[in-house]
């Protein structure tokens, strides 16, 4: 579906549409990867197995592009955008660019081996990436021009470059699928060389307002081009904002995500695939705890629209289509008190601030230290605060903490400001109302020798967080997992050594 070029066109009324009995679906990068795993355990293996309609698909971009657009999620290794913002000239950001296109024609040739279809899907993306090439050069000249500050068109030229990623997969598979004989259709939400600025809601609205599910199959682009700039809140969570939105304007009966895993009790990799289980049922709270923990089944802000209009959310696996799956929801709370998830994020920096002058006075220290964080764009996941103390678990590269903390010294001067690496490890579970399960836990670790730096247990009750030391990562894990979880141990810490 081309883009909207026309600066004329009325934005659609997100209440107009009526569709009724469908669901929305979002597609991992990783299961986009694998497209045979993607057609035949996902398209041709419907929950409504009378038909393969009725359902709408938003995708990802194929593994890894994405941190070749922008830069690596994990380890902020510059990608087109980093060194683009970083430029004086070409020969900074264009070869990356060029990478970018050998990996998309390398992909492209992986699927469509050679002939027409093949030369159809490198001249669509690569017509976006000569037009991309061309207003980044052209962005580069204007910027060189006193008049004109490039950080002030950098969320543009990140949005840009974002949905080139989304706008490749969407494409192909629908033109595979296509060829497979599924009546698929490319819905162009990337908002490519259009006039018109339009809402999330409007967006969406107008791409689907002659869209017939119950006889085509839309491929969505997991970028949607905003007036306001979806990455400007969301970042990289851009996609499930989109999945969200289309979900809830279109009024879907149920929301899914394929992913290559299943959501589980813990990693399998630390303990076990035999003691590793699907959850099954949790609800919205639990997955917010999760997403705090970087172990996103869907980014918060996406899941509050779901949430809102009581739409069910299911997590399956693309690799065991006949697996239901875990379903969350919004009232869900477990008949039996439990634990469901052993999670954690194995590297966090603890910023500890101490000063004998907060006594008293700790909300204007608070206030400072929290307006620094954002500024500096990293994430608190846990904080701690006493008299004259303040303490804050973030997850974000070392570069980052480091210059948060000269902030806080430049304005703190005799403040002691301390930075250590250790790693958070969270029970969760959607009714943990269980009378000594806080000494359990503990004693679970000091049997494992863990000692615990820092421990919180909210009122609310859905979660535990432990700070142990960086190394003791896996060993939580697998201690607390087998005190908690599995029941064949009877309460019996299983440590990693044994």
């Amino acid at each position: 579906m081309p883009a909207n070029d026309s600066s004329n066109v009325t934005p659609s009324d997100p209440n107009a549409l009526t569709f009724a009995n469908h669901s929305v679906e979002k597609i991992g990068g990783t299961s986009m990867s694998q497209y045979p795993a993607v057609r035949d355990n996902i398209i041709l293996k419907p929950v409504n197995k009378d038909s393969l309609y009725q359902r709408v698909f938003v995708v990802s971009a194929y593994g890894g592009i994405t941190d070749m657009l922008l830069e690596h999620k994990k380890t902020a290794q510059p990608g087109v955008y980093a060194r683009f913002a970083d430029a004086t000239d070409v020969s900074s950001w264009e070869p990356a660019l060029e990478d970018v296109r050998e990996r998309m024609f390398t992909i492209n040739a992986e699927l469509f081996g050679d002939g027409e279809l093949l030369a159809k899907a490198n001249t669509f993306i690569g017509s976006r990436l000569d037009s991309a090439r061309d207003r980044l050069q052209d962005l580069q000249r204007l910027c060189g021009h006193g008049h004109f500050a490039l950080n002030q068109h950098l969320s543009t030229v990140r949005e840009m470059l974002a949905s080139l990623g989304e706008s490749h997969s969407a494409w192909n598979m629908a033109t595979l699928l296509q060829r497979d004989g599924v009546n698929a259709r490319f819905v162009d939400l990337s908002g490519w060389q259009t006039e018109t600025h339009m809402t999330l809601d409007e967006r969406v609205a107008d791409a689907f307002m002659d869209v017939d599910l119950a006889n085509e199959l839309p491929i969505c682009t997991g970028y949607a081009h905003t007036s306001t700039g979806l990455m400007t809140t969301f970042d990289r969570g851009y996609s499930e904002m989109t999945f969200s939105r289309i979900t809830v304007v279109t009024h879907a009966r149920e929301a899914v995500i394929h992913k290559e895993f299943h959501l589980s009790s813990a990693d399998p990799r630390l303990v076990g695939e035999d003691n590793a289980v699907p959850i099954g049922r949790t609800n919205y709270d639990v997955a917010d705890q999760l997403a705090n923990l970087g172990m996103e089944a869907i980014h918060p802000k996406a899941a509050k629209g779901l949430r809102q209009q009581r739409v069910p959310l299911r997590v399956k696996n693309t690799f065991e289509p006949e697996h239901t799956g875990t379903l969350i929801t919004g009232d869900y709370v477990s008949d039996d008190p439990r634990v469901e998830i052993i999670a954690g994020r194995k590297t966090v920096y603890a910023l500890e601030l101490f000063d004998q002058e907060m006594a008293g006075n700790i909300s204007q220290y608070d206030q400072f230290i929290l307006s620094q964080i954002e500024r500096y764009k990293a994430h608190t996941v846990a904080k701690d605060i006493n008299a004259n103390t303040v303490t804050n678990y973030l997850a974000a590269n070392l570069k980052t903490v480091k210059r948060l903390k000269q902030a806080l010294q430049d304005q703190f001067v005799d403040a002691e400001i301390s930075v250590q690496k250790v790693t958070m490890v969270s029970a969760i579970g959607s009714n943990m109302k269980v009378p000594g399960i806080l000494a359990k836990t503990v004693g679970a670790l000091a049997d494992c020798g863990i000692s615990i730096l820092a421990m919180h247990q909210s009122m609310r009750q859905v979660d535990m967080q432990f700070i142990v030391a960086e190394d003791d990562y896996d060993a939580a894990i697998k201690a607390l997992h087998s005190v908690l979880v599995e029941p064949h141990n009877h309460g019996r810490a299983i440590c990693l050594a044994s």
